[in-house]
């Protein structure tokens, strides 16, 4: 008797094939942020720990590096969207997702100068970013608003533009602590209003 070739299961990705992946993806991250656009693919494969074929077989040239980074960064934040909304209370779920959003500021700052080697710039990436990001935002702010934690005239993507802005501004090393502030501050006008005093 025969099977059914199609009753096999589906073969599921290599697992450790998955792991060399974020492992050279978390290793670029670092050797980017730190050596910019003199880093090489040689060290970041030693940095993770993998030869420079594996690399290659996941990432066939640096730019797909480079935008691997990227992309993941943002897949995370994404990601953690859907936990903290799980797991956490809504005003504590959006702070904890602010304070990510302020990681990614300084990663992306990191990764500037190897951003800016991309064959065409890193316009392109750029661009996607705040149209990715719009849904996680505006799911954190609807979770609290419905919970009647905020207002519902908050308008979710501004609380990334004002991170953004001191992120840009850096006028000194210690830019995180003021991100970390207006998370804070941001949070406290948008809790005021439920409260009636934020006319």
């Amino acid at each position: 008797m025969h099977s059914n070739p199609s009753s096999k299961p589906k073969r599921r990705p290599r697992s450790d094939g998955e792991r060399n992946r974020l492992r050279l993806i978390e290793a670029a991250k670092h050797v980017f942020a730190e050596k910019g656009a003199a880093a090489s693919l040689e060290q970041v494969a030693r940095e993770a720990g993998i030869s420079i074929a594996s690399l290659y077989r996941h990432f066939p040239t640096r730019d797909a590096v480079i935008s691997a980074v990227y992309r993941q960064e943002v897949d995370a934040l994404i990601e953690a969207a859907d936990r903290l909304i799980a797991e956490r209370e809504p005003k504590a779920g959006l702070r904890e997702w602010l304070l990510l959003f302020v990681e990614f500021l300084d990663a992306k700052h990191g990764m500037a100068e190897a951003m800016d080697t991309l064959m065409g710039g890193p316009e392109d990436l750029y661009s996607k970013t705040p149209d990715r990001l719009a849904s996680p935002i505006t799911a954190l702010v609807t979770h609290a608003v419905e919970a009647g934690v905020f207002h519902s005239d908050v308008e979710p993507l501004d609380l990334l533009r004002a991170l953004s802005g001191v992120a840009t501004i850096r006028v000194s090393e210690n830019w995180k602590s003021s991100a970390v502030r207006m998370v804070d501050l941001l949070l406290a006008s948008m809790s005021a209003k439920v409260l009636g005093h934020g006319d």
